[in-house]
């Protein structure tokens, strides 16, 4: 039984208590076989019905016995894995929260969504089926070898020489079925993440005159994820009819065995009976082990993907004084020479970023793509722990942001702000669950939302997002700025919020969020530099170090990486 089993919750008294159960379970098969081949030799020997019908009911006794013990495994290991399945999957969305968005657009939403709720299913199935298994193939065998070799010493070596074989190939094909399962399991998750992909892109595919050609790609995937799951079909199949054709040649030796000394005389009807009788009793956990191998395959690797995530090392989140480093007008946020790479190759996502915001600045972070706007904002954000450096908020030090006093102070309005499928209103209270309707209600005017709940047959209690109501980007941003109003928070930071907005649309958001930076810190990333205007100071990126900082005047001045961007801007306007 695999070793990580020992460590979920409440595994050791369910193994007791199986052990205790399949204990009587096996002594249930030995009063069972023992009974019934008295019953029939007796009846052979020429008695009565009358006379054996006792043995009849101890028979029947020990077959219920044995009915009910296993019954009642499958019921306690049920709970177990249910359980165990409900907190694996509580562990795993909780470590997802706080592993933070970086590492689920690392891992693709697709696979992780799909670990959360087909994997934890799967990973009950494997625990429903395995426990018992093994704890069967572990005690049944051995007692009834016990047994049989004081009945009769030839046929015990018989079982004995022929379980070797069994296990071997069981273990071959188990080695050869765990490679096949960890091709599948990787297709199924490419397989995932790309109809997850290809379904949020569908319209802008469409919209390109791509969707047919799109096509062609899924069904690359599909086909690939319907091999490697044929090729796993395939070593099931061989595996199932290996261990029925070596358990079945098995059973058979015996027989003949047991057939040729009753012919000679050399055994009782009454000890061959039990024997074989209990030959295929023998090998019956055995057998199960490993025709149930293959089923529990699913449930290993997603136990595995599980407790691989479960294993990750979340950023330390800093117990800090809230008032020490709640913002005000008077406040100070310093970084110290911070440092990130995405991946373990060494390439800096960031390199050396320090400076120094004060109070309620307006801070403009521009670079081309790949520069390090996002990387930055996730890191003021407290999504991401930099590999190196420090930030001092206030008098407080920290070597992350990633604190809860600091993330309760901030707003956060990405390129595609998340809307849930409900109401208008429980939208915008995203950030403040428990507002009053009045509030929310004003908080959707500032944004300038009233106008379209004003067209909506429920008003602000329309239902939109996936599944119901759609509205355009424009309107996801104005929900997304309507949340900002509401929550009101000193710290807003903005990661390419209209770079998916014609121009139109971006210049009617403008006077809108313009209006929501007063009195606030704003950290405002982005490619369209008209947004600078309202900048005082800005800060420009490239391969990740900052190359120029200063005031819109001071840059064009200077003529520099920002005075270059300007031009390329104003030529493709051109």
């Amino acid at each position: 039984m695999r070793n990580h089993l020992l460590t979920y919750k409440g595994v050791k008294p369910t193994l007791a208590i199986v052990i205790s159960i399949t204990i009587v379970e096996a002594i249930a098969i030995i009063l069972q076989a023992k009974w019934l081949a008295e019953w029939l030799f007796r009846l052979f020997n020429g008695e009565l019905f009358q006379q054996t019908w006792k043995l009849g009911v101890f028979f029947l006794i020990a077959f219920v016995t044995r009915y009910l013990m296993g019954t009642l495994k499958k019921k306690i290991t049920f709970q177990f894995a249910e359980k165990t399945r409900v907190e694996k999957r509580k562990q795993l969305l909780a470590k997802l929260f706080a592993l933070g968005p970086s590492y689920t657009n690392k891992h693709g939403t697709a696979k992780l969504v799909n670990l959360a709720m087909e994997g934890a299913n799967q990973q009950r199935t494997y625990l429903e089926l395995i426990i018992p298994k093994m704890i069967a193939a572990c005690i049944i065998p051995p007692v009834v070898l016990i047994y049989v070799f004081f009945q009769d010493k030839l046929s015990s070596i018989i079982l004995l020489l022929t379980v070797p074989i069994i296990i071997a190939f069981m273990i071959l094909l188990g080695l050869a079925a765990n490679k096949k399962m960890e091709r599948q399991w990787h297709s199924y998750h490419l397989l995932s993440n790309h109809f997850i992909d290809s379904l949020r892109g569908l319209e802008t595919l469409k919209f390109l005159g791509k969707s047919k050609s799109h096509g062609d790609t899924i069904e690359k995937v599909s086909d690939e994820y319907r091999k490697s799951t044929i090729s796993t079909l395939r070593i099931a199949f061989l595996s199932s009819f290996a261990l029925d054709f070596f358990t079945m040649l098995s059973v058979a030796s015996v027989a003949v065995g047991l057939g040729l000394r009753l012919i000679e005389g050399n055994l009782l009807l009454d000890i061959a009976l039990v024997v074989l009788i209990l030959a295929p009793e023998f090998f019956l956990p055995i057998k199960e082990v490993g025709a149930d191998y293959h089923a529990t395959l699913n449930g290993q690797e997603a136990a595995k993907a599980i407790d691989r995530i479960l294993a990750e090392p979340v950023p330390e989140n800093h117990s800090v004084i809230t008032n020490s480093i709640a913002w005000t007008e008077n406040s100070t946020l310093k970084l110290s020479s911070v440092s990130h790479s995405h991946d373990d190759n060494g390439l800096q996502a960031l390199s050396n970023i320090s400076m120094q915001v004060n109070g309620y600045e307006k801070i403009g972070i521009v670079g081309a793509s790949g520069a390090g706007k996002s990387t930055l904002i996730d890191i003021l954000g407290g999504f991401l722990t930099p590999d190196q450096g420090s930030f001092r908020v206030n008098q407080q030090i920290l070597n992350s942001l990633n604190t809860e006093a600091w993330q309760r102070q901030i707003t956060y309005i990405p390129q595609r702000p998340y809307i849930f499928s409900q109401s208008v209103a429980d939208n915008i209270r995203f950030y403040e669950p428990n507002a009053s309707d009045e509030d929310v209600w004003q908080a959707a005017k500032n944004a300038e939302l009233d106008k379209l709940i004003h067209t909506f047959p429920n008003g602000i209690e329309q239902e939109i997002g996936t599944g119901a109501r759609a509205i355009s980007g424009g309107q996801e941003q104005r929900v997304a700025l309507a949340r900002a109003f509401l929550g009101n928070r000193p710290i807003l930071l903005l990661d390419e919020p209209t770079a998916h907005l014609d121009i139109e649309t971006e210049y009617e958001l403008k006077q809108t969020m313009t209006t929501l930076f007063k009195d606030k810190l704003v950290f405002f990333a982005t490619h369209r530099l008209h947004w600078m205007e309202q900048m005082d100071k800005i800060i420009v990126l490239k391969d990740g170090i900052i190359v120029e900082a200063g005031t819109p005047h001071e840059l064009l001045l200077r003529r520099g990486e920002y005075y270059d961007l300007v031009l390329s801007q104003l030529e493709g306007v051109q």
